[in-house]
This record gives C-alpha cells, sequence and structure tokens, in this order.
C-alpha cells in the first residue's frame, strides 16, 4: 500500500507534529513499506492457527507472570510526592492543545 506525502502532512497535524519536507517524505516511504509488509503478511494462511488472547497462556506452570494480590493503594499525597507541579489533589501539566 503507497502513503502519499498529504497523508503523512494529515497525520501529523493530528499529532500536532511539524516535519519537515525531507520528513514527510522519509515518512511517507518508511511507513508505505511497514504497510506493504502487513499486507504480506495478511496472506500468510492462519486456518486452524487458535487465536491467542496472551502469550503466556498456554504456560501455565512457567508463567512468570505473578500472582494477582490485592495491595494497599497509594494515597493521594503519596501519588503526588514526585509530581514537579501539583495543587488541590492533582498533577498539573503544561497545556499542549492549543487548537
Amino acid at each position: 500500500m503507497k502513503l502519499t506525502e498529504e497523508q503523512v502532512r494529515y497525520v501529523a497535524g493530528l499529532a500536532n507534529l511539524t516535519l519537515t519536507e525531507a520528513e514527510i517524505h522519509q515518512y511517507a516511504h518508511d511507513l508505505s513499506d511497514i504497510l506493504t509488509h502487513i499486507d504480506k503478511l495478511n496472506e500468510l494462511n492462519t486456518d486452524g492457527v487458535e487465536p491467542m488472547a496472551q502469550v503466556l497462556f498456554a504456560a501455565e506452570e512457567t508463567a512468570t507472570l505473578r500472582e494477582d494480590e490485592p495491595r494497599p493503594c497509594l494515597t493521594n499525597a503519596e501519588a503526588l510526592a514526585n509530581a514537579p507541579v501539583s495543587g488541590q489533589g492533582y498533577y498539573k501539566v503544561p497545556r499542549v492543545i492549543e487548537r
């Protein structure tokens, strides 16, 4: 699948990214290559392959996931202890959307 430079500009605009013309050209090429590879993967015959909910699903005894045990929650003060800026019990972050 060929991705146009106009489509790259559109997606960059949605992500609020400023790209140079060289970057737009490079991303159009790179993303087109990725989509072409995905098209090839979609051609693979997966008949008879059971869908997996998780990689470790069938590895019950060797699964490296910890047991799901309840733990005490952080207090609001503990959660905000390392925040660069906080106030009224919340994280304060700079405004990023100007539209």
